[in-house]
């Protein structure tokens, strides 16, 4: 690489941590896979970015921009590993965090087990004050109680504290009060305020949100640190923007104040390079596939468009199982998560009947065959052993595969089952690939989208070993897989805008909308964001603004996603609200309910700088396009059948315009294309990779 300007990208995985660096001047893309190291996974982020500079040249005072995805938030509310925090609330709602929702996530389980609270109940403390929905102060806040309170956490010790007063989104008065006296007392302690971190209705996810930034603000801040003073430490002065759930960038400064909404920071790199290589072959409609070492995740497009959801959960108690998390309040791309991935743990289940995860081996000790001690059959492990991937070449050769390993850790399970190991195997692998179709297909309904007509777009280590497979099951006929497909989650970063959003509760029928008043709203939250995208270095001219609306009929309880132009709003603008509500709404549910009033709940204002422009790629070569096959190996297609000899090629060997029919192989440094038999293969004028199920044509 040349001393031109780098942009750097890093993304922490639950086994492999992966990183990029484009060269702005000549386009060439360097990237390096390291093993996610625990329990500090800022150790791998640092050592595999000192290995691609003294690997590729590159000049460390030439990076001049680093954007990072982290799964820190997600793993520390998972392992309750954060923060020792209290929680301050309206008297009378301390235990509103521990009832939660009134359903249950399943309701013919009697021994149901609901998420435990972060905050245990004696360091959840009842505040006098009280705010009415419509912003009316009824009792003023007690100054002289909380301060009696702060006190208390003095002598707790408390490292963290979230303020949640009832109707604090409405009207913010008590809230920044009570921020003004705890930051007094406990001048070091991590304070987070509902109106800031979740200032929306519905009191249960708006508390469970405060509290989860509260949680893991310092340990966060306190990584934020040590990456940043780590780059420093090798040469790299470039600012460090961090990755949000929404797909978008932001400072460290505004992600160590609002960590909650990193929680989904990698995933959406992987659905943002599903947009971005799309679109280079000419297809808007994309289902993003990215499968790695420990999860699977699928994103499906809207009119090209991802879809961006204000509620999910996290650190389920039935993982994968909707309900079963602490809800969360934040803006992030709408996509599944499945407990699918290399490292994915085979077993017998309850009934005795095979299933695959959701626990993983992950990257200590990982699959057997990586030989760091794991002994447990997982995904990778079956799919060495049907022939699917290359012993001596993965992870670009930098982990040697152990075929006989993966064995022995496959016998006990087989012998259980009275079959052979490969048959097992091929079973093991055909088993994720449904688990992940029927994920996808469900969400797709739930969406009320046809996936039959998507394209799909897989990246991750695993994800081009298993694309044909899970779209043969899906009905999906073409799939594409990029350049750099095994590291796309650190690609996708690359191609994100810095930008912010901030979401507001107004619920109003639109006939009856206080116009000034909301106008006024709005353009506090854009001057908000404004001052967040500006300091991460975007100019002023540069930023754009976008409005979109949540609404519904009056008495609905959920609403659907309106987008609108950002501008005063006036009169004349009701009437176009309603016609955008209506297109939208009936396109979700098929009809509308012609005479109910309508009503506006949230307003959600983004803030966002250009999209980069990431050019025409220029990857590292390893050898002259030759279009021709290097080796054959037996892999096996179909159960009960004998090995077939395969061809086998080399991504860096195969020129724009190549094509040939499957079955065959198609490896690179950091994954490995699985072309089924009855699928063709060509490499596109992009660089991508562009599969077709022939048989449905």
């Amino acid at each position: 690489m040349t001393s031109a300007e780098i942009l750097l990208a890093v993304d922490i995985g639950g086994t492999f941590t992966d990183i990029v660096a484009l060269d702005t001047a000549t386009q060439n893309v360097a990237v390096e896979k390291v093993l996610t190291t625990y329990p500090d996974p800022a150790v791998a982020v640092l050592d595999g970015i000192r290995a691609l500079i003294t690997r590729t040249g590159i000049a460390a005072e030439a990076i001049a921009y680093v954007v990072h995805g982290t799964t820190l938030i997600t793993n520390t509310l998972i392992e309750r590993k954060g923060a020792t925090t209290a929680l301050l609330t309206t008297a009378g709602f301390r235990d509103a965090l521990e009832i939660g929702n009134e359903g249950r996530y399943d309701m013919y389980d009697l021994a149901l087990v609901k998420p435990i609270p972060l905050v245990e109940r004696r360091l959840r403390f009842d505040v006098p004050e009280r705010i009415t929905a419509d912003g009316r102060i009824r009792q003023k806040l007690d100054a002289a109680a909380l301060l009696d309170l702060c006190r208390q956490l003095q002598a707790e010790n408390i490292a963290a504290v979230a303020i949640c007063f009832l109707h604090a989104f409405t009207n913010p008065a008590h809230e920044i009060e009570a921020l003004e006296i705890v930051r007094e007392m406990l001048p070091n302690t991590a304070i987070s305020v509902s109106h800031q971190v979740a200032p929306g209705m519905r009191e249960y996810p708006r508390t469970s949100t405060t509290v989860a930034n509260a949680y893991v603000q310092p340990i966060t801040e306190q990584y934020m640190a040590r990456v940043q003073q780590g780059l420093n430490a090798s040469g790299v002065n470039a600012p460090l923007n961090i990755m949000l759930s929404s797909g978008g960038t932001t400072t460290v400064e505004a992600a160590s104040a609002f960590p909650i909404r990193l929680v989904e920071s990698g995933p959406s790199g992987g659905a943002l390079a599903g947009v971005y290589w799309g679109a280079r072959v000419g297809q808007p409609d994309i289902l993003a596939f990215d499968m790695g070492g420990t999860t699977a995740k699928a994103v499906l497009t809207k009119h090209g468009q991802l879809t961006i959801t204000n509620q999910s959960e996290v650190a389920h108690v039935h993982r994968f199982k909707r309900g079963s998390g602490l809800p969360l309040m934040v803006p992030m791309i709408e996509l599944i998560e499945i407990g699918a991935g290399g490292g994915s743990i085979a077993r017998l289940n309850n009934l005795g009947l095979p299933a695959v995860g959701p626990d993983s081996a992950g990257s200590t000790p990982g699959p057997a065959a990586y030989g760091r001690g794991g002994g447990q059959p997982t995904v990778t492990d079956a799919d060495l052993l049907i022939g699917y991937l290359n012993p001596d070449y993965f992870a670009d050769g930098t982990i040697r595969l152990d075929v006989e390993a993966a064995r022995t850790a496959y016998e006990p399970l087989a012998a259980s089952l009275n079959l052979s190991v490969a048959r097992l195997a091929w079973g093991v692998h055909q088993l994720v690939n449904e688990n992940m179709a029927a994920a996808a297909r469900v969400h797709a309904a739930e969406r009320g989208l046809e996936i039959r007509r998507y394209s799909m777009v897989a990246t991750g280590g695993a994800g081009p070993v298993h694309a044909c497979g899970v779209a043969e099951k899906l009905g999906v006929q073409q799939v594409i897989i990029p350049p750099l497909a095994g590291v796309g989650s650190a690609f996708g970063f690359m191609t994100a805008p810095i930008s912010f959003d901030f979401t507001r509760s107004y619920v109003s029928r639109l006939d009856s909308l206080n116009l000034a008043e909301l106008n006024t709203i709005l353009d506090d939250l854009e001057r908000e964001g404004r001052a967040i995208v500006e300091a991460a270095g975007v100019p002023a001219s540069d930023i754009a603004v976008q409005l979109s609306i949540d609404m519904r009929y009056v008495g609905q309880g959920y609403e659907v996603r309106v987008p609108f132009a950002k501008q005063t709003l006036t009169a004349a603008h009701i009437a176009q609200m309603q016609a955008a509500f209506e297109q939208e709404y009936k396109q979700f549910y098929g009809q509308l309910a012609n005479g109910v009033p309508i009503e506006a709940v949230n307003w959600r204002v983004v803030i966002a700088g250009p999209t980069p422009d990431i050019g025409q790629l220029s990857l590292e070569s390893e050898a002259a396009a030759t279009n021709t096959a290097y080796t054959v190996r037996p892999v096996i297609f179909k159960a009960e059948t004998e090995p077939q000899p395969t061809p086998v090629y080399r991504r860096t060997a195969l020129s724009a315009g190549w094509q040939a029919n499957g079955p065959l192989i198609i490896e690179e440094a950091a994954s490995t294309t699985i072309v089924l038999p009855g699928w063709s293969a060509r490499v596109d004028d992009s660089g991508c990779l562009v599969l077709v199920n022939e048989r449905s044509l």
